[in-house]
């Protein structure tokens, strides 16, 4: 592996350097995105168990806010009638919403990274490409001769061809694990917005 990079010139370390904080962000999401850190299943069927004989307590509410996103979401609606008893539903509705956008956010980290070294990586390639054209066409003779340095020739050649299938070689598998971890964020945005919707309804007939 390293004799191949060799021969790919200089072009290619950027395209190293890619790759290597692509693995990272790709194995960062995969332990970041665990359902049972985002949303446990059965965490709002347990929350909505408990509220039904009344407003969990303080500490109560931070040990939920301290489990999972989606705990986090849950916690802030009920802090906010813990702080405020006779809190409107409207306020109720706007706390879950602010914590679900920083969740949200949390969330979403490093994929714009990801999707950008998926885009960016074949264009390094391409560039890689122009710099082994380049050193094709200087390995010419001066004056026109034909044939020149075949070793430079060769070189070129590598270099060009290197670059290129590494670039694709970054850029494909960035591309895929972007649209996997976005579609999951989709899903966990999804399903923290139907939790707090359901959430607010159930205090509010409790408070009737």
């Amino acid at each position: 592996m390293f004799s191949i990079i060799q021969a790919a010139g200089w072009p290619i370390w950027p395209l190293v350097a890619c790759s290597i904080l692509a693995l990272a962000i790709v194995i960062d999401r995969f332990v970041s995105l665990k359902a049972s850190k985002v949303a446990p299943s059965q965490l709002l069927d347990e929350v909505l168990g408990v509220t039904r004989t009344g407003v969990p307590a303080p500490d109560v509410v931070s040990q939920l806010e301290q489990n999972s996103a989606l705990g986090e979401v849950l916690a802030s609606g009920l802090r906010a009638l813990n702080t405020d008893p006779q809190c409107s539903e409207e306020d109720l509705r706007a706390s879950m919403e602010s914590t679900g956008r920083t969740v949200a956010h949390r969330l979403e980290q490093r994929l714009s990274a990801l999707a950008t070294i998926a885009s960016a990586a074949p264009l390094m390639g391409l560039f890689g490409t122009v710099v082994g054209m380049i050193e094709i066409f200087g390995s010419q003779a001066p004056g026109g001769a034909t044939g020149g340095n075949p070793a430079q020739l060769a070189h070129g050649i590598s270099i060009a061809l290197y670059n290129t299938a590494f670039g694709l070689i970054v850029a494909i598998p960035s591309l895929i694990f972007w649209r996997y971890f976005r579609g999951q964020v989709d899903a966990y945005l999804l399903t923290l917005e139907l939790s707090a919707e359901r959430l607010a309804r159930h205090l509010k007939a409790l408070r009737k």
